[in-house]
């Protein structure tokens, strides 16, 4: 963005030179021109002096003529003054062109940036500005011109967006109680049921269907709201030790990894990340989880926490190409059936990955494992 506010900075000084030098020049050409056709002609002057100096007294009316000789030493002595004064006038004139250009461009760069000032201070709220604090406002100050205009028109636009954020939050705080009490009653009731010793083989079989298919909606329903949150930004953050939080989880996945016949092998340094700890720890299981679960029996999981990438899990699941792995960071989105076949995710565990490592101004990527599997690193800033 620096180099965008230089470039047009530079534009603007090369205009102002440029209009100024080209002014200059005509300036000098007119004044070249106004000499050179005020200095007399060499010949007819030349005559004109010789003669009138070889003129005898008023009494004499005899007229003399010069001789042919002076007249041309007068004439050439003139030429060469005339050439002289015009060469002189040209060469100091294009000397006081030049440093009066060069002014022009000093001047011209300044000026070119007091009138971006109150760009840069309009793109510099900007960058600034995430969701969790929309409060910031630019509230220039100056004249009623085009870029007070701007600037508070980019103000109302953020009112704007803050009552929208606003609204979303209500509803994410509204949608996580009206969503998780219905399916945390009907839970409850298909316990109650199958808790009966009179229950049919029939009505247990789907009693244990609908307990699958309601444990499915309320992790579908957590997804979405942890996704909204991270989403939302972060309204605070404290440090958190990463490789904590990756042995809290390696340890609470342990009886799943168990299940599915898997290895998990951790490597964790000490590493520090600003931000909210229970995303982070969100993050870190998903992906643990994911690879464990998407993975073949007797495979294995390597969790690493490092400095870059912060985190890194490699698994041994099946293979996947290059060009399917977008896919996988998009809500709902998954390769196959043979890849989540059994399993009871919703589709949204590497979505809420990518919206975590973005609100704590990280990033993530995914490749290929080469015997099979994926590899999947995030990029975190370190806490200062």
């Amino acid at each position: 963005m620096s180099g965008l506010r230089l470039s047009v900075r530079t534009k603007l000084t090369a205009l102002y030179g440029g209009m100024f030098l080209l002014a200059g020049v005509v300036l000098l050409l007119i004044n070249y021109l106004l000499v050179s056709t005020t200095l007399p002609a060499t010949q007819p002057f030349a005559t004109a002096a010789v003669a009138g100096r070889a003129q005898p007294g008023p009494a004499d009316t005899t007229v003399v003529y010069p001789p042919a000789p002076t007249v041309e030493l007068v004439s050439t002595s003139l030429d060469e003054y005339r050439s002289s004064t015009l060469s002189n006038l040209l060469l100091q004139s294009g000397v006081a062109l030049v440093i009066a250009a060069g002014l022009a461009v000093l001047l011209g760069w300044l000026t070119a940036s007091r009138v971006l000032r109150p760009v840069h201070e309009v793109t510099s709220a900007a960058r600034k500005l995430g969701a969790e604090n929309l409060d910031r406002r630019i509230n220039l100050d100056g004249p009623q011109d085009e870029l007070k205009e701007l600037a508070d028109t980019f103000d109302r636009m953020l009112d704007r967006l803050a009552g929208s954020f606003d609204s979303q939050r209500r509803f994410v705080a509204n949608a996580s109680h009206e969503l998780r009490t219905p399916l945390a009653v009907q839970r409850t009731l298909i316990e109650v049921a199958l808790a009966d010793p009179e229950v049919t083989p029939q009505v247990r079989r789907l009693g244990q269907h609908l307990l699958h298919t309601n444990e499915r909606s309320e992790r579908m329903i957590e997804g979405l709201l942890t996704l909204a949150r991270s989403d939302r930004g972060l309204p605070s953050r404290v440090p958190v030790q990463l490789a904590e939080v990756a042995a809290n989880v390696v340890r609470a996945l342990g009886p799943l990894a168990a299940e599915h016949e898997v290895e998990v092998h951790a490597d964790l340094a000490e590493r520090t990340v600003a931000g909210d700890p229970v995303l982070l720890e969100r993050l870190v299981t998903n992906l643990v989880e994911n690879a464990i679960r998407y993975n073949r029996p007797g495979g294995s999981v390597h969790v690493r926490v490092g400095r870059n990438p912060a985190l890194t899990v490699q698994n041994t699941g099946p293979v996947i190409t290059a060009d399917a792995i977008p896919q996988l960071f998009e809500p709902f989105r998954r390769l196959d059936h043979e890849r989540t076949s059994g399993a009871s995710g919703a589709g949204l565990g590497l979505s809420i990955v990518r919206s975590v490592a973005q609100a704590h101004d990280g990033s993530v990527y995914a490749q290929p494992a080469e015997s099979g599997g994926l590899v999947t690193g995030v990029w975190l800033p370190e806490s200062r």
